[in-house]
């Protein structure tokens, strides 16, 4: 199992950008999905997560109103909305994916390689 995320960049405090995880060779459709981040010295912290079927998702307080998690099972996909982006949002940005809709990151079987998202003030 493969996970490719992208869309991480650089952007002014109050843009947006939108996060895509695609999942190579699983039926993803089966799994709940999750997004994570670590900023330098930081510990990793949840952002959000989604249940496989969609209809169950997770916020963490620091993101909860701004980011938005979705998901496309036909396309193998689980996507991550950032508006109203902070420069304490700055940091890599993991998906994931295993078999419990969880705020926990060892509930998570397999993780991407991370894509970089920095906000400028």
């Amino acid at each position: 199992v493969q996970l490719q995320a992208s869309g991480g960049g650089l952007v002014q405090a109050g843009g947006s950008l939108r996060l895509s995880c695609v999942v190579f060779g699983r039926t993803f459709g089966n799994y709940a999905g999750g997004w994570f981040r670590q900023a330098p010295g930081k510990e990793r912290e949840f952002v959000g997560a989604i249940s496989w079927s969609g209809n169950t998702t997770y916020y963490g307080n620091s993101v909860k109103g701004r980011f938005t998690i979705s998901r496309d099972n036909a396309k193998n996909t689980v996507a991550l909305q950032m508006n109203s982006l902070k420069p304490e949002d700055t940091a890599l940005y993991f998906c994931a994916t295993g078999p419990y809709t969880s705020r926990v990151s060892i509930s998570y079987h397999n993780w991407g390689q991370g894509t970089q998202v920095t906000v400028s003030s």
